[in-house]
């Protein structure tokens, strides 16, 4: 009894077409559109990003002022002096912690690296700015309007997290933002700049 066979020239059975879109075009998958909440996520990553730069380099670049007399800055014996005349004790090493601070969070911050520390290194960096210039009225010149600015930018970075575009996105312990986290992350920025006002300072 011989076996059944093929029908000659047989071919292979073709996978089924891609499915169709509205319009009867079939999906292409690459070219397949985000998801809403996708869409959302890539705009919140996407604006965490520019204030996560902008604030970070900003305060990066009053660092290096103070470091290494960048940008015209009028380095460490000037910050020093500055620090005296406002009443600091131990100017000299609030000098370098003010520079140290400002540069090194600043960068994090940029790179999104370290985040919550680097956020809270940069609220209370302006906190103790805005102590220092509180009686000079809110608006520039003299104000402390430039120094919220900066410091509800840390704040909110804190708040939100640094993003999916961020550095911390290498490191598994920083890698799934918490909100406990950005709240203790804010706790500590007030709370290190209390610290220095009230006993680092006359």
């Amino acid at each position: 009894m011989s076996s059944p066979s093929l029908p000659p020239h047989s071919a292979d059975p073709k996978p089924p077409p891609p499915p169709s879109v509205p319009g009867g075009t079939p999906a292409d998958p690459a070219h397949r559109q985000l998801s809403p909440a996708q869409d959302q996520q890539l705009g919140l990553d996407a604006g965490v990003l520019v204030v996560r730069v902008v604030v970070g380099l900003i305060m990066a670049g009053h660092g290096t002022q103070k470091l290494f007399r960048w940008f015209d800055g009028g380095g460490l014996n000037s910050t020093s002096d500055f620090f005296a005349a406002e009443g600091y004790k131990a100017a000299k090493t609030m000098a370098y912690v003010a520079a140290l601070t400002e540069t090194f969070c600043g960068l994090g911050l940029a790179i999104g690296l370290l985040t919550p520390l680097a956020a809270a290194g940069v609220l209370g960096v302006m906190i103790n700015a805005m102590a220092i210039t509180w009686g000079d009225g809110f608006f520039l010149p003299e104000g402390i309007e430039y120094q919220v600015v900066l410091a509800s930018g840390a704040v909110a970075v804190a708040l939100t997290g640094p993003g999916r575009l961020a550095a911390d996105q290498l490191l598994p312990g920083l890698r799934d933002h918490r909100f406990a986290r950005g709240v203790a992350a804010v706790a500590l920025g007030v709370i290190s700049a209390a610290f220095v006002l009230l006993v680092l300072r006359d």
